[in-house]
């Protein structure tokens, strides 16, 4: 039986969203891309801006990732105003002012810098170049959203710390696979509410299409996108700290290889960790670029959260040869067995929460231990792997 929200209730002093039964709901949506790489979700609940026209006004630069369409969307959606757009690419500059008509094309970097008016830059910068923009753009008095991973060495992550400590700015990062995944941010809140108990255990599976031929060189260049677990398994190790409510953990294993792709030696197609959070919550993760060609989008993104009263999973991009579409969550408890559909039930409310954080210097959205934590992990888990699997003490 399918489920969908429609509202909220009060049992045993928590607080749920009621079901009613409906409908499978239709793939597609226009949410769903070939590859990750040009993944934009729009938000299909029509959220309300948090901010009134002009009040928080932003600047997109270095459009070396399509996930810059994603940030775009979520503070657009919010209320923020995209001002101005810069790349060195007049193409990549075109194509989107032609999605976000009211970036003006700026003729350098430094124009939109030394603008006092722009209250934060997003970029989707290079990854080993994502860092050093950051520590640039907060030295000119303007927060910084990147898309992930925010750094591909210790030393880039150290150097921002010092920069955010000496500046008041935010480094705000993209983590999609929670933040912009409705099932996702559902799952948060039923853990939140207490609906599976006490954490034991969060899993993540990340799977990828490669789309080998339409990738930019640095794509496969390791010192540029800094290894698969730093890269795409980022995104795991902020959904465990968030879900587990872990500040720290520790990196048991990781491991990464090539398996398919010989012609592109430093290219690692596969990766996996585990830790153990400082509150005892363990943790598992796989990332790959092994999606099947016949899949119907880019990667059967997956999360299980195992706790003392329940079970959740969250389907997120797919729901494998059904007609139920992405954003399908499955909750087991004492109850019973409910399958919820998520889609254009609690939309992405990361976004209007980051705007008011850097309007009013809060950290709702995300605190900055907590995305600089998530990074540090991913490096350590990343060095673990290059070593072979061998932590330094070993």
């Amino acid at each position: 039986m399918a489920f969908r929200c429609t509202s909220q209730y009060f049992a045993g002093g928590l607080l749920f969203q009621r079901l009613a039964t409906n409908p499978p709901a239709t793939y597609g949506g226009g949410m769903q891309k070939s590859d990750g790489m040009n993944y934009a979700p729009e938000s299909k609940n029509k959220p309300k801006p948090v901010v009134e026209p002009g009040e928080f006004r932003f600047a997109a630069m270095a459009l070396d990732h399509g996930h810059i369409y994603g940030q775009s969307n979520g503070l657009t959606e919010a209320g923020g105003e995209v001002v101005a757009v810069w790349d060195p690419d007049p193409a990549k500059v075109e194509a989107y002012r032609e999605k976000f008509p009211s970036a003006k094309a700026a003729a350098s970097k430094e124009e939109i810098l030394e603008d006092d008016s722009i209250q934060l830059v997003a970029a989707a910068a290079v990854p080993n170049l994502r860092g050093p923009l950051g520590c640039e753009v907060m030295k000119h008095g303007k927060d910084y959203f990147t898309d992930k991973t925010p750094f591909t060495t210790m030393e880039q992550l150290d150097e921002a710390k010092r920069v955010v400590s000496e500046t008041g700015k935010k480094y705000g990062v993209y983590f999609s696979e929670r933040l912009h995944v409705e099932s996702a941010v559902y799952a948060g809140q039923l853990i939140e509410q207490g609906a599976i108990g006490d954490i034991v255990q969060v899993l993540g599976l990340g799977p990828h299409r490669l789309s080998k031929a339409n990738r930019p060189d640095w794509f496969f260049n390791k010192e540029q996108y800094g290894g698969i677990i730093t890269d795409i398994g980022s995104h795991h190790f902020e959904q465990f700290l968030a879900y587990s409510g872990a500040t720290d953990a520790e990196v048991l294993h990781a491991r990464v290889a090539n398996y398919a792709n010989p012609d592109k030696p430093e290219l690692e197609d596969f990766g996996e960790a585990s830790l153990l959070a400082n509150n005892g919550v363990a943790n598992y993760i796989r990332v790959d670029w092994f999606t099947p060609d016949g899949s119907t989008t880019w990667g059967d993104g997956r999360l299980f959260v195992i706790g003392t009263k329940g079970v959740i999973e969250a389907r997120k991009y797919m729901d494998v040869a059904t007609e139920y579409g992405p954003d399908q969550l499955y909750l087991t408890d004492a109850d019973g067995e409910k399958r919820i559909d998520c889609q254009g039930v609690v939309g992405f409310p990361f976004f209007g929460a980051f705007i008011l954080d850097c309007l009013n210097r809060t950290e709702k959205a995300m605190t900055q231990d907590h995305a600089f934590k998530a990074a540090e992990l991913c490096l350590k888990a990343q060095a673990i792997a290059d070593a072979g699997g061998l932590r330094p003490s070993e």
